[in-house]
């Protein structure tokens, strides 16, 4: 049985649609579907069902891809390993929330830097990285969304508290949280919203685990970038959700405060996620080890 046409139904399988798989492979779709026509001749029996979005494996298809799979990828893993020993330096393609990757990944990844590895970043929302990293694009991406299907490798990377926070001349304004905690979230409607994005998906997430409630306004600034939301709150502008480590030094130096210490706080998972059988690349495997042991003590 051709290598070839196994390596593209593994990557259909994963991907879940020939389109997906044709740019990940660096082939036009029809090739694609030919090479899989071609598989199912050879086996006698068809190996995916169209739908919607898509594919989807028959049983037989689901049989072959856990038999093949682990070999193709360990495969992988010996041909690029010898071609990453060949190559003084190689570069990693890192995406992620440009917080995160400024505060907590780059940093981390300081050492490997020394060691010679190259890194370079991509900025976005969890739904286009994980795009992007699907089609080639990134080779590791953090976020806080773990992707559906098999084509994406997930591993749990480290959770965030998010804290409700306002300068001390807002939280000396509202009475102090005794009188949040009393009064519930309404005490908080004159305080100004300040977001990243205009469905406020901080504060909502906050007020739905914290409060059972929904946001009653709009927000009065939108900056896609947390570090200038925390800007915007220390200059006095009004109140936003942020996550812990954002914050945790304007928190210690008295420039904002925590407006609620709820007994139990939301918490966001962050994800660190990869093309499924990557791994076995060098580059990509010690910076996912090196993040994953780091972020320990995170």
């Amino acid at each position: 049985m051709d290598l070839a046409l196994l390596r593209t139904f593994v990557t259909v399988h994963r991907a879940g649609s020939f389109t997906r798989a044709a740019a990940l492979l660096g082939l036009s779709q029809p090739a694609v579907t030919s090479q899989i026509r071609a598989l199912e001749r050879q086996l006698g029996r068809p190996l995916f069902l169209r739908c919607a979005r898509g594919v989807t494996p028959t049983t037989i298809g689901e049989e072959l891809a856990h038999k093949v799979a682990p070999h193709l990828d360990a495969l992988t893993e010996i041909t690029e390993a010898g071609l990453d020993r060949d190559s003084v330096t190689r570069t990693l393609h890192l995406a992620g929330p440009p917080e995160f990757l400024a505060e907590r990944a780059l940093p981390a990844l300081t050492p490997l830097i020394a060691q010679g590895l190259s890194i370079r970043t991509a900025f976005g929302p969890a739904e286009e990285l994980l795009t992007g990293l699907a089609a080639g694009h990134h080779d590791l991406a953090v976020t806080t969304t773990r992707p559906r299907g098999g084509l994406l490798t997930a591993t749990p990377l480290c959770d965030e508290e998010h804290v409700l926070i306002a300068a001390p001349q807002w939280a000396a304004e509202l009475g102090g949280s005794a009188v949040l905690q009393a009064g519930g979230v309404r005490v908080l409607d004159p305080v100004p919203l300040v977001e990243v994005h205009e469905s406020l998906p901080l504060i909502a997430r906050y007020w739905s685990a914290v409060f059972d409630a929904k946001p009653a306004a709009s927000a009065a600034v939108i900056a896609a970038d947390l570090r200038a939301v925390l800007s915007c709150v220390t200059a006095g502008v009004g109140l936003a959700v942020l996550p812990r480590y954002l914050c945790a030094d304007a928190l210690d130096s008295g420039e904002i405060v925590a407006l609620l210490d709820p007994p139990v706080p939301p918490l966001r998972t962050y994800f660190l996620t990869v093309r499924t059988g990557t791994l076995g690349l060098p580059h990509i495997a010690r910076a996912h080890e090196w993040l994953l042991r780091t972020a320990v003590d995170w």
